[in-house]
């Protein structure tokens, strides 16, 4: 692989893992106008159906041959948009119900050791040791960033909200991985619209059926938020961290992904209040350099 390309992969992978790492403090103050999860989940997939239903007939415009992609992939593609955009949206909205943005970060970023094993599992990839030593870096540092928070984050029902964000973590480990297979098949564009395209019909299916079609009851600031959760924190990361995944493999962009708590910690301070203090920067620190290790030694390595 050449250095340019990798670091493009790399630089894709952090800079989705932070805009999508702003959903969790859109949907906080989404929460604060009294909407339901599934609602909220709907209005979020209504804004970004559009945009992934119209690359998709782009693409099969521009190259026929993608149909027949389409079909031969058709089981998979079912599976894996249901699993990381459907299943794994409503645990994670869900949870938040329940602790703070904060925390629900640390706990959803499990995710990166989750595909490591089922990558190994799965696909029989091997677990390197530079890996090994990123994954090590990172959580060291999200722990230390976390240790004030989860001492202090008092909630009585914090153990459901937890149970919900690591099955949220669970299958949308099992995407990243099931992407990582699909998409030596597919071109990473075309899979990610037609993957997001069914999440968002399965989301309005579901709210239709909980909640019939009230798409026009909402306060204003609702429809606002739900824009941006549906363009800055779905619709532009998704195609980052899908091209990604493409070239750096699933292992390695998670490991990069890392970063979203940390960015999370930074935005709820500011924009929800919620604490922060030398200790969650001691952290920020550290798992900034386990991301810079993983590249770096990448990099020097692909030089020799």
């Amino acid at each position: 692989m050449k250095i340019d390309q990798y670091i493009r992969g790399g630089l894709l992978a952090l800079v989705g893992a932070i805009l999508f790492s702003t959903k969790a403090i859109m949907v906080k103050l989404a929460y604060q106008y009294d909407i339901d999860t599934t609602s909220l989940l709907m209005l979020r997939m209504l804004f970004s159906l559009p945009f992934f239903l119209t690359i998709a007939l782009i693409k099969v415009f521009r190259s026929p041959q993608v149909v027949d992609q389409i079909r031969a992939n058709k089981g998979i593609l079912l599976f894996l948009g249901l699993m990381g955009y459907y299943v794994a949206s409503y645990l994670d909205l869900e949870g938040l119900h329940y602790i703070d943005a904060s925390l629900e970060r640390i706990i959803i970023f499990i995710y990166p050791t989750l595909v490591v094993l089922i990558s190994y599992f799965w696909i029989g990839q091997s677990i390197t040791i530079n890996q090994l030593i990123a994954i090590v870096i990172c959580y060291f540092g999200i722990i230390v960033a976390y240790y004030g928070n989860i001492d202090t984050n008092a909630h009585q029902n914090i153990i459901k909200g937890i149970l919900f964000v690591l099955g949220s973590a669970l299958t949308y480990a099992i995407y990243l991985v099931g992407s990582q297979k699909i998409m030596a098949n597919m071109n990473s564009r075309i899979y990610n619209a037609i993957a997001m395209s069914i999440a968002c019909l399965a989301i309005l299916i579901h709210n239709a059926l909980l909640n019939g079609f009230n798409l026009f009851s909402f306060p204003f600031e609702i429809y606002i938020i739900s824009f941006l959760i549906a363009t800055v924190a779905t619709v532009i990361p998704s195609f980052m961290i899908v091209e990604g995944i493409r070239i750096l493999g699933a292992n390695t962009s998670s490991i990069i992904g890392s970063i979203g708590p940390i960015s999370t910690i930074i935005l709820a301070h500011y924009i929800l209040g919620e604490r922060i203090g030398p200790i969650q920067w001691i952290g920020t620190i550290i798992v900034i350099m386990g991301v810079l290790y993983l590249l770096l030694y990448k990099r020097f390595s692909s030089v020799q």
